[in-house]
Formats: structure tokens, sequence, C-alpha cells
């Protein structure tokens, strides 16, 4: 997928086409070292997907259907760049980006040489394929993740939070696990606070962290930032969820269907479904810092999107749940 979403793969791969090593871990997994704030919600039966029918027809968040899920832990926020560096200190692993040598960068947010950045994404030339861009450098080589540190890790494939997950004791969550924390509680609500983007009074309120002005020329920053914020920033959802909506996509375990909901559908009330077994893709949720209704409105909690698995992006993270007994 190309878009405000997340770039796929192949515009950094044009310049290095030589794959990936195969990621193992060189030490035993370490779960102490993984310090992770969590809520415990008990077993409970929700109605996923979107009520208002206003999504991307291709992006299938319709039917709505009854799902019910066992009981589960989830972190309150996304993984942030020291807890993501704890894990890179304790293995010496290395991300895909870094191993490719380029990942996907925002225009306006760039900082890098001029020969560092490579080009631009096909069909979207504000993403731009960035020489040294990484977790550890997310905006490119100039920048470092120790001057955020507080703020969720990006530039992260799904393999690499696979292998966080692995030694953190933790796993991705489940499309279904996803929606129904993200949702906190408010049933078939467009927004993790309500159904109206900046409050029920009309005022202009921010409650997450998403684009304002012209997409993607200008970011007025009225919400204080032109990337990502820190991973606590703003009100969290009553289950106390940060940002559920908008700073950072969240990878999520499942492999991604548009058709998927319709089967659900036909089965009734389904238990602690794990998503399809194909797909183009794997699911991202939550929008990010990058949405804006002119374009991209994938910020409602119902939206879902994907991307290839090995594709990492400026806008890309993930939070972990317990791991299956």
């Amino acid at each position: 997928m190309s878009s405000c979403c997340s770039p796929g793969p192949s515009e950094r791969h044009e310049h290095l086409p030589e794959s990936p090593q195969t990621f193992t871990l060189s030490v035993p997994p370490r779960h102490a070292a993984a310090v992770h704030t969590e809520v415990s919600l008990p077993a409970g039966t929700f109605a996923m997907g979107d009520p208002f029918d206003e999504g991307y027809p291709n992006d299938g968040e319709t039917p709505v259907h009854a799902v019910q899920l066992s009981a589960f832990s989830i972190d309150t926020t996304a993984v942030s760049n020291a807890a993501f560096a704890a894990f890179v200190d304790a293995t010496g692993y290395r991300t895909e980006s870094e191993v490719y040598g380029t990942s996907a960068v925002f225009h306006l947010a760039v900082q890098a040489d001029k020969a560092d950045i490579l080009g631009t994404a096909t069909g979207t030339p504000w993403w731009l394929n960035v020489k040294g861009a990484d977790w550890a450098h997310p905006a490119g080589p100039l920048s470092s993740w120790q001057d955020i540190p507080d703020h969720p890790v990006t530039q992260v494939s799904h393999t690499d939070a696979l292998a966080y997950c692995a030694w953190a004791g933790r796993a991705l969550p489940t499309e279904a696990q996803w929606e129904y924390a993200a949702r906190g509680g408010l049933e078939q609500a467009r927004y993790p606070w309500g159904n109206d983007l900046h409050g029920a009074d009309g005022g202009l309120v921010h409650h997450c962290n998403i684009w304002q002005g012209t997409f993607p020329t200008e970011n007025t920053c009225d919400d204080g930032y032109l990337t990502t914020a820190p991973a606590t920033s703003y009100e969290p959802n009553a289950f106390g969820l940060y940002q559920t909506s908008g700073n950072v996509w969240e990878w999520c375990a499942d492999w991604f269907l548009p058709k998927y909901y319709k089967s659900c559908l036909a089965q009734g009330t389904v238990t602690d479904p794990p998503g399809p077994t194909i797909g183009r893709g794997k699911v991202m949720r939550g929008g990010s810092y990058l949405c804006h209704d002119s374009y991209c409105n994938r910020y409602r909690l119902a939206a879902r999107s994907s991307n290839s698995p090995e594709s990492a992006s400026g806008n890309l993270g993930f939070r972990t749940v317990s791991a299956p007994a």
C-alpha cells in the first residue's frame, strides 16, 4: 500500500534490492528487562466494525459483527523508543530498515543530507526514501531516538515487532483485541472519546494527534505536533489506553483480508478470532499523525489498513498484549 498511511516496501528495495537476513534473537528472552504498563481487560463481547458505514469500501470495515473475547492484558501505550532501545541493547537485534539501509520518512520531517534522499514513493511524493532512516534515526541520519525517548518507536516492520515480542514475552494484539481495547467500552462509537472529533460542544479541543491544515503541504500543528507525540499525550480512553486514534499506526497480528468481516458475520458470534489465514498484508490500526479527513480518515476506531510485513515508515509502531498461556 502506498498512501498517507504507510508506503509499501518497493520504494526502498529498488535502491537496495538485497533481501534482509532471517532474523533470530541472539540472546534468550529477558522478560524482566521489558517494562510494560498494561491494563487487564475481562472477557467480554462487543460489536466490531463500522456502524456508520463511512469507511473505504476496500478496507472491509463492515458488516458489524459480534465478537467474544477471552480476558487479556494490553499495553496502555505504544512501545516507546526507550523500551525498544532496551531490547536492542539486550539482543543486538538489527531491524529490517537497518539491514536494507533505507526507510520512509514524511517529506516535512526529513533530517538528512540531500545525498541521503534517494527518491519518492510512487504516487505519493510526500514519502521519501531516506538512506540511514531507521528506528534509532526515525527522521533520517541527522535525527536520534534519544531526543524523543518517550515517543512511540517507529520505522519498525511487523517482523521487528514480533522479534521484540519474543524477547519481552509478549505478543501483538489480534485485530479484535485491539479494537475492543481501543473502544474503551464505548459501544459503536466513532472515536475513543465519542462521536465528535473535537467534542460534543463543537469546540476545538484536540483529542488526538492528526493532521491540521492542508495535506500534505501545510500542517498548522494546532495540536502541537508535526509528527509523533509522546506516547502518553492526550487523555486515555475509559480502559486507560492512550492514543488509539492518531499518532502512529499500530501493527496487529492478523493478516488483512477485506471480506473477512463478512465471513465472521455468517458465523454469528465469533470467539477470539485470529484473523484470516491469508491476506494481502498485515493489519495496521489506529491511524497516525498524517491522517486528515480530506485524504485519509482512518483515525476512526473501526478503520483498518494494511502493509506488507517487511514495510516500515516514520508513522508506524506497535503495542503489545500478554502472550497466550
